[in-house]
């Protein structure tokens, strides 16, 4: 299960992204602006074993919250639905090194 204590704190993610990896399910953690220009915090997990860059958009699933500590805690519970959820699919990711096609 991730924790909160595993996400590096607001003021890291003010600077840059924060990335991490739990039983199969790599994750990322944002700054971004959604739709109607508000800073939100984008949460997006995907199967491992390529990170972010190298992984087809259509292999991750991504969730916005707001840009606060309430933020961060809501996407940890988020990941950790996901990672419920989807057990499957992180369980079986240290498999996908031949069914990926890497990008250039």
């Amino acid at each position: 299960m991730i924790r909160r204590e595993d996400i590096l704190s607001m003021e890291y993610l003010k600077k840059t992204e924060f990335t991490g990896s739990h039983q199969g399910m790599r994750y990322r953690l944002e700054k971004a602006t959604d739709d109607q220009d508000r800073t939100v915090l984008r949460c997006t997990v995907w199967p491992e074993p390529f990170n972010f860059v190298k992984t087809p958009d259509e292999k991750k699933t991504t969730a916005e919250f707001e840009f606060a500590e309430d933020g961060v805690v809501d996407a940890v519970a988020w990941m950790n639905d996901r990672l419920f959820a989807d057990r499957e699919k992180w369980e079986n990711a240290s498999g996908n090194w031949d069914g990926y096609s890497v990008r250039e």
